[in-house]
């Protein structure tokens, strides 16, 4: 039985990407192949992203997670004019918004942080989660995010975003707000990779999943079962459903571009290969051992020790075969994490 113990691994601080490619689309990439080495484990490949264009099979069905990612961070002043933060995960029906900050203090109901001099957020309850219910006072959210919201680049990024993460910090294909982080995986695609890959043959469908600020949350109980997963939304067109199922009818195969992907289809797996269409929510925990049920191909980033999304891959490429590529990501020195570099596992 695998612990959480077992997916750490040693990172020099300098692989941590902390601003993203000169240009996008010419990020390295490591291709595993998980069916062609020695003992159970898969062969390496370095490569660079723009060779997936070779990878993927005309016919096969690429999905992509077009979620975009909201400028949720709010940055004001307590009574006293000490600092505070507000990061907020999504609306709610009543018009508040279920939020996360920093310092707690500074979120207890009846507290406000300050935004600005025609704008605060108020804390209305705290929830079992630990999350906060907050509303807006003076400005509406629509107003206030768009004056006071920031980019939530990631807390392993250690500056403030930029213009250029404004585009860099989206995917090319991000349509609807309402993630906390992007679905980093699609950042290395371009609208020509996208072009050259349809003009192969490759066929598309998308998925929208909230990206929530859990992503970052690492496992800290040591037996993973103990672990209490995130929620997030999702939304799955019924073009994707009937896509996926005539993928299945012709024989051809499913990449996803990203763990979110993954977590989209398979929680949505109807038992047939194929998935139900419509929105929900989820938290499942994929980790190995795992049975897939939709997905056959990843394509996606180099996560951090001792994490969920770590875990997931485990169970796709095989634990062996994921540690000995992060072994050599580190030795070849890719780039880690949401800036990073990619690897597809085939």
């Amino acid at each position: 039985m695998l612990r959480t113990s077992d997916y750490d691994y040693t990172l020099p601080p300098d692989l941590v990407a902390q601003t993203p490619s000169a240009e996008r689309g010419a990020s390295r990439l490591l291709v595993i192949r998980r069916d062609a080495g020695a003992q159970g484990r898969g062969t390496l490949e370095d490569s660079a992203f723009h060779r997936i264009v070779d990878l993927i099979p005309a016919g096969d069905l690429l999905v992509l997670n077009t979620t975009k990612v909201r400028h949720a961070r709010l940055l004001g002043t307590r009574a006293s004019g000490a600092p505070a933060e507000v990061l907020l995960l999504h609306p709610r029906a009543d018009g508040s918004w279920e939020a996360m900050g920093r310092p707690g203090s500074a979120l207890r109901p009846g507290k406000r942080i300050r935004l600005g001099p025609d704008s605060e957020v108020e804390t209305l309850e705290v929830l079992a989660e630990g999350t906060r219910v907050v509303r807006f006072v003076g400005l509406g959210a629509e107003a206030a995010i768009a004056a006071y919201g920031r980019l939530p680049l990631p807390p392993y990024i250690e500056r403030d975003p930029t213009a250029a993460d404004e585009e860099r910090y989206q995917t090319v294909y991000a349509e609807r707000e309402g993630s906390v982080a992007a679905p980093t995986a699609g950042l290395h695609f371009t609208a020509q990779t996208l072009e050259a890959l349809k003009g192969r043959g490759v066929r598309f469908a998308t998925v929208d999943l909230e990206v929530g600020a859990g992503t970052f949350k690492p496992v800290e109980a040591e037996d993973p079962a103990d672990h209490h997963m995130h929620v997030e939304r999702f939304e799955i067109p019924e073009a994707t459903s009937r896509a996926i199922a005539e993928a299945r009818a012709r024989g051809a195969k499913v990449w996803a571009v990203g763990t979110t992907v993954v977590r989209t289809l398979e929680a949505s797996a109807d038992g047939k290969g194929g998935v139900l269409s419509g929105g929900r929510e989820t938290n499942i925990f994929i980790r190995p051992p795992y049975a897939f049920r939709v997905v056959d191909h990843l394509i996606t980033n180099f996560h951090l020790p001792r994490s969920t999304l770590l875990m997931l891959v485990a169970a796709f490429a095989g634990y062996e075969t994921t540690m000995a590529a992060y072994r050599h990501a580190v030795e070849a020195r890719y780039r880690f994490y949401s800036y990073g570099d990619a690897m597809v596992i085939i």
